[in-house]
């Protein structure tokens, strides 16, 4: 259950990937705009769900949350429980950031391409640790043994190297290794999307238990709506470098209010043939446009089935409109 306090607070991030051009002077051409001006807030011990289609800054926002890209705009806030102060890590640096990096961890969506293959299981899980001076000799091996049994895993796995495990033996090992430094805040890059659906079950299953377990709070990016339903309190909606909305789950299933929304939940299968065939699917037409070059106005306006020439010349205003608390709506269209 979410606490009271916001632990993350995200205001106008911006991140822009410059596109260079020249051999011996390169010069600026272009931005790819892949996150562009976004807010968002994460109370303590809640999930935020971050979905979209591939492409619209899902990741980039993750990574640039983190501090793994240098946002090129905006502020990221933290609640640090040591100073009992909000700490802004975009311009945190050098031993400063790194000192923070023990409360801010994330899984990788890759559990074939994120574990060093010459490195152990009980040396990927232990590294952390190293870093950051956090136990050696005896109690450095009970700590690894210990965050194997915490995700599942045998303590005689440690010595065996990535390669040697399937796939969601090997998110639960990326699992432990985000546990080992015991952050309070993990971003989760889609970590079931390259697993089986059965795999996919018991590593959602293990990552609420190890939020009750431990008060975690995470940011968790997927493109599955279904999982996304499953894990998350709350549900941010992206599309082009841009939040369209942000709701409680409940409420963003049973009432969105952004065109785009609707046609993602409309995509959603439902396992009742009977309902399943009254149901009004969403096609979208035309393609998602370039973030080199995106639209004016809203960005979906130019796939949007209900846009009116105001969509195409004036960007939409962010605003509430549901109650308080958990009532919250919060959406960018001017025909809501």
């Amino acid at each position: 259950m979410a606490e009271d306090r916001v632990l993350l607070d995200v205001n106008e991030l911006t991140m822009f990937f410059p596109v260079m051009r020249g051999i011996i002077f390169e010069k600026k051409v272009a931005d790819v705009r892949a996150v562009d001006h976004i807010s968002f807030s994460i109370r303590k011990g809640e999930t935020l769900g971050l979905v979209g289609e591939s492409g619209c800054g899902k990741t980039t926002t993750g990574r640039a949350v983190l501090q793994l890209y240098r946002p090129t705009a905006g502020s990221v806030r933290f609640w640090d429980e040591e100073r009992s102060d909000y700490v802004e890590l975009t311009q945190m640096k050098g031993e400063a950031l790194r000192r923070m990096r023990r409360k801010i961890q994330i899984i990788f969506q890759d559990p074939y391409g994120s574990l060093n293959p010459r490195m152990s299981c009980g040396a990927i899980i232990g590294e952390p640790l190293k870093i950051h001076g956090l136990a050696r000799g005896r109690e450095y091996q009970e700590r690894v043994e210990e965050l194997l049994n915490v995700v599942g895993l045998h303590p005689y796995f440690a010595s065996r190297y990535p390669h040697e495990f399937s796939g969601g033996q090997r998110q639960r090992i990326g699992i432990a290794r985000a546990l080992a430094a015991s952050p309070s805040f993990i971003v989760c890059d889609e970590p079931v999307s390259a697993l089986d659906v059965s795999i996919q079950a018991q590593i959602i299953n293990l990552l609420e238990e190890l939020q009750e377990r431990f008060g975690l709070t995470y940011l968790f990016i997927a493109h599955d709506l279904s999982v996304v339903r499953h894990i998350s309190d709350r549900v941010a909606v992206m599309y082009l470098g841009k939040i369209m909305e942000i709701a409680g789950r409940l409420e963003l299933y049973e009432n969105p209010l952004h065109p785009y929304t609707k046609a993602l939940l409309s995509a959603v299968p439902i396992p009742d043939p009977a309902v399943e065939s009254k149901r009004e699917r969403i096609i979208l037409q035309g393609d998602v446009p370039s973030p080199l070059h995106p639209p004016s106005g809203c960005v979906f306006h130019t796939r949007c089935p209900i846009a009116i020439d105001v969509c195409s010349e004036a960007l939409p205003e962010w605003r509430n409109v549901g109650g308080a608390g958990e009532r919250e709506h919060w959406v960018a269209c001017h025909r809501v």
